[in-house]
């Protein structure tokens, strides 16, 4: 595993491997209670520019089970809030803090951030990647499935962060992907040239139905992520049809499995019906968020 985590094209199937078998260990060792102060006397710098419940409670709580400390800091609080160069401030955090999380909008930030820091950097959400969800979805869809290698994961909705990070993280460690998306609403052209590492494995499309049948794992996001309030309406029109209902849910596999990387608005990318017949495996996939950080801090600090 490089330094640090910016983007899931940083790792490997055997990083990827190596991190959800941690994670497994650590979240087996925390529903026990049984110790692991792996970071002991380590601090984690965590900077918000976009809010969050799940990427900071589970930073933060994680640190703290591993015999760490984190520091939330919101954009406010921070002189980058009012302009300092990203360079400056990484230079100064570097000296204080064993690691840096971000939570940010440009995926640039990040970047600059781990060059000029000095310590790991992780990118806790940028508009164009999330990596710690999707290493949590498959750590899920492997709990669920037993394997990942050879499963099918259809994606329906907006070709935004979520896609782009499905994309790379689902072909890396062996599946096969679709994704149902408007054509004026596509995954990132760097995605899509990822894909072409592997022919024949990333399914684009404008048919929903195309999409869901015989997959293994049905995902969805909001239309509408932070930072587009001022397209809400606009999507509401482009997104009509890319909902996961009971329909779509019946022309995948009869053991599916639905992931939502929540917040959710039922009845908009997904219907209530579904949403709550699934809850376990979305709630699942929730509390992993942790247990993957966890295990992407040991590597990355411990």
């Amino acid at each position: 595993m490089k330094q640090s985590l910016l983007k899931m094209s940083d790792l490997s199937k055997s990083d990827i491997d190596d991190i959800l078998n941690l994670a497994v260990q650590l979240k087996y060792e925390t529903k026990n209670g049984i110790a692991h102060p792996y970071l002991a006397g380590k601090t984690l710098g965590m900077i918000f520019q976009k809010s969050s419940t799940r990427t900071r409670v589970s930073f933060e709580v994680g640190m703290y089970q591993l015999g760490g400390h984190a520091l939330f800091l919101s954009s406010r609080d921070l002189q980058i809030g009012r302009g300092e160069p990203v360079e400056d401030t990484a230079r100064v955090l570097g000296r204080y803090v064993d690691a840096i999380m971000i939570r940010t909008y440009s995926q640039k930030e990040v970047e600059d951030l781990a060059k000029y820091s000095g310590v790991p950097v992780i990118n806790g959400l940028t508009d164009y990647e999330h990596p710690c969800q999707v290493l949590a979805d498959l750590m899920t869809i492997r709990e669920y499935k037993g394997t990942l290698e050879g499963l099918k994961l259809c994606y329906i909705g907006d070709g935004n962060n979520m896609a782009n990070s499905l994309i790379v993280g689902g072909l890396t460690v062996g599946m096969s992907v679709a994704v149902a998306c408007p054509k004026n609403h596509l995954p990132h052209p760097d995605a899509l040239a990822f894909a072409e590492n592997y022919p024949g494995k990333l399914l684009v499309t404008q048919d929903v139905k195309e999409a869901a049948k015989d997959a293994d794992v049905l995902y969805t996001d909001v239309w509408a992520s932070m930072g587009m309030e001022a397209e809400v309406e606009q999507r509401m029109q482009d997104f009509k049809g890319y909902q996961i209902n009971a329909e779509i849910e019946a022309l995948a596999k009869p053991d599916v499995i639905v992931l939502h990387c929540l917040p959710a608005h039922r009845e908009e990318e997904i219907t209530a019906d579904v949403f709550e017949r699934h809850a376990g495996e979305i709630f699942d996939q929730a509390e992993n968020r942790m247990h993957v950080q966890k295990a992407v801090l040991v590597n990355l600090m411990g």
